[in-house]
């Protein structure tokens, strides 16, 4: 009996490869982050007002929504390895030119370009999934998950860390050179995998909006994780906020080395997937919503600047961190067992959905905090998974 290209690729799968997978996702990711605690200098160099230094977070973030819903399905119909090294080379030269430049708009449009290269990582994570058998499947996008979020979580400190020994320039000189070396290993090392699928592009995307119509499950998922990954890009965008405040007086290295605490959590993600492939999903959710609930309450519980708040915020970062990486797993885990042939597709909607919510979690912070402190930035983050919870008790079993 002749084998289909996916069973054939899941023969090849070991676990090296699956290190591999999770490292570079890590790497890709760390992209969207490492210019978030620079808006200051760079902004300064590129002649940026303070009221628009946001953009240069903002575009990149745009870039990949952009890259989510127009790159990402391009894995159905493309051969994978090909689509994330010709990603990555497009973001390691989006990467060299953003230092370069002097001019405002074009440095604006280099952020924007890395965002859309660096969905090279959401193409991985479902060749992930492709790679392993059934019954392994979660605890495989849960290790490559995990690489992620590592990646995502440490590229703050590091980006600060680096800018304050060599500047800046360093950080998007020393990406684009690790993004670089990283497409030759890829392509080297990763097995080649040609989708069955047999679509004109247009006929792919039209088919996006069939998919979200006729596909509840992913509509659920999407929405349990637009909530959650509202209030964490909430709690990261004020926390820095408040310690930085008179109330703590941090120091940029003390927040870098804050959020190396939350690093942690990621621990969280290949548990979820080993929990999942056992058949727990549902409970394993409603533990995730409770945990990330639990993160925001504790905050709220102890004010002030004593040690006794600071070792309080540390470990809701860590409770924040488990909760959301546990459900992101969780829900890759169902939407990618939904059917191989559109895999790529269901992950970039999924991703792009989650991810507005991570954007309007985002802004409501920076705007709370500004109006209301910290308290009302609490207030609003723990609404979201609240809201979730809620939604949450009418899955059926």
């Amino acid at each position: 009996m002749s084998l289909s290209a996916d069973q054939k690729v899941e023969k090849s799968v070991s676990s090296w490869i699956t290190l591999l997978l999770a490292i570079s996702c890590g790497v890709i990711a760390a992209n969207l982050y490492y210019a978030q605690p620079l808006v200051g200098p760079i902004s300064s160099a590129i002649g940026l007002s303070a009221e628009t230094a946001g953009l240069v977070v903002t575009l990149t973030q745009i870039g990949y929504g952009i890259g989510l819903l127009f790159i990402v399905p391009l894995g159905d119909i493309l051969e994978n390895r090909k689509l994330v090294v010709a990603s990555l080379l497009f973001t390691a030269v989006a990467l060299t030119i953003a230092p370069v430049v002097k001019n405002a708009a074009l440095f604006l449009i280099a952020s924007l370009f890395i965002g859309v290269g660096s969905v090279a990582a959401q193409v991985l994570v479902p060749y992930a999934a492709h790679l392993s058998p059934d019954a392994s499947r979660g605890r495989a996008v849960g290790n490559v998950m995990s690489g992620l979020l590592l990646g995502i979580m440490l590229a703050r400190p590091v980006s600060s860390l680096v800018a304050d020994l060599l500047g800046w320039h360093a950080v998007f000189f020393l990406s684009a050179a690790t993004i670089f070396v990283l497409a030759l290993l890829l392509a080297k090392a990763l097995p080649a995998r040609k989708p069955l699928l047999n679509v004109q592009y247009p006929t792919l995307m039209s088919s996006m909006w069939h998919l979200l119509r006729t596909t509840p499950i992913l509509r659920r998922r999407a929405i349990y994780h637009a909530c959650v990954f509202g209030t964490f890009s909430l709690f990261w965008t004020t926390v820095p906020l408040l310690l930085s405040s008179p109330a703590f007086h941090f120091s940029q290295k003390e927040i870098a080395l804050f959020a190396l605490v939350g690093v942690s959590g990621a621990v969280a993600a290949p548990v979820a997937g080993r929990l999942a492939d056992k058949g727990w999903i549902r409970p394993a959710t409603g533990l995730a919503l409770a945990i990330v609930i639990i993160s925001i309450l504790l905050p709220l519980m102890i004010q002030g600047g004593s040690t006794a708040a600071v070792a309080t915020l540390a470990v809701a970062a860590i409770l924040l961190d488990m909760g959301v990486s546990a459900n992101l797993v969780l829900g890759q885990r169902v939407i990618f067992s939904l059917g191989a042939e559109f895999r790529s597709r269901l992950n970039g909607l999924y991703m792009a959905i989650f991810f507005l919510g991570g954007a309007i979690g985002s802004a409501l912070g920076g705007w709370a905090y500004a109006l209301g402190g910290w308290n009302a930035a609490l207030w609003i983050g723990i609404a979201f998974p609240i809201i979730a919870m809620i939604y949450y008790t009418t899955e059926k079993n």
